[in-house]
């Protein structure tokens, strides 16, 4: 055991407690396996990092630095809010990238670009695969989370590193009100995505009185809100009941939604309210048709972590 430099970011906020938390290790030398994901069940926040040297082949290719993503329960082959937030650690902890402006990340996908777009810090998003999911897992999905058919205007399963099952939904107010069964979707082995355009929330249904008050009742429900999409990520089969802001499901969403034409090219996405947070994700496709997923980061905890 030794004494690492360590740091705790809250991702995709301006303001520290009100976005995802992070940990990250800042030298993840010499730890195996077993030991990373005690740490991170220990820390039990959604994700947590271990900055490494590039292999010889990152290396060679541009690449930083490498990192491993472990939530309390599994690693992760990558991961938004884990890759602005060690990003930031990384440049925080007095590092320089190799080419200035510009920030090659190696992870279990290969490696992954990050850049500055409109004054933030982006990542671009993996390539995805999508597909239409079975109709039998759909229809057991929304069951778990309480939704009817009729309130669906899409779903896509979708695969950048992460595997997400992704839900258009048609109400903000319905989205906010759910309160899913994670014993049902641990057991069908699913994470989900469900999200809503703000713009058609005056159309969706009216649901029970109870999850009514509740999706209300949040401080973080803001009238007249700017952003274009509300997101709730639901990952029991990875220990995490719902996470409160989600970089790969969002690029994962863009990319699905961008591509078929329910979303615009630039827009930006509200998740965290149903737990207290405001979290904001910015989205914006490039001309040469790659998405770039960005957020604000800001450091909570600094200091070392004997592991």
């Amino acid at each position: 055991m030794k004494t690492r430099a360590f740091q705790q970011v809250d991702v995709f906020t301006e303001t520290a407690f009100l976005g995802n938390p992070l940990a990250v290790v800042l030298d993840g030398t010499g730890l195996s396996d077993a030991q990373m994901q005690t740490f991170a069940a220990w820390t039990q926040l959604s994700e947590t990092t271990f900055v490494l040297p590039p292999t010889t082949e990152g290396a060679a290719d541009g690449a930083d630095y490498r990192v491993r993503i472990f939530t309390p329960g599994a690693e992760l082959p990558f991961a938004g809010h884990p890759t602005l937030g060690t990003a930031h650690a990384w440049l925080n902890a007095g590092n320089t990238p190799r080419q200035a402006g510009v920030l090659v990340q190696e992870c279990g996908v290969g490696l992954v670009t990050l850049k500055s777009v409109d004054g933030r810090w982006a990542f671009a998003a993996p390539h995805l695969q999508r597909q239409t999911p079975a109709p039998a897992l759909l229809a057991e999905v929304l069951a778990a989370l309480g939704l009817q058919a009729d309130e669906v205007l899409a779903a896509q399963d979708l695969n950048n590193g992460p595997h997400w099952l992704g839900i258009l939904i048609d109400s903000v107010d319905s989205l906010l009100a759910l309160e899913p069964d994670p014993a049902a979707l641990k057991r069908l082995n699913t994470k989900v995505g469900v999200a809503a355009k703000r713009e058609a929330n005056a159309g969706g249904l009216i649901r029970r009185a109870n999850r009514e008050a509740r999706a209300f009742a949040s401080s973080t429900r803001i009238a007249n809100d700017p952003t274009d999409l509300e997101v709730r990520a639901f990952a029991a089969p990875v220990g995490i009941a719902e996470d409160p802001v989600t970089g790969s499901l969002n690029a994962s969403l863009a990319q699905w939604l961008m591509a078929v034409g329910h979303m615009p090219d630039h827009y930006s996405a509200r998740q965290g309210t149903a737990l207290g947070r405001a979290g904001q994700v910015f989205l914006s496709k490039d001309a040469q048709g790659q998405v770039w997923v960005g957020g604000d980061v800001v450091g909570c905890i600094q200091g070392a972590v004997t592991l």
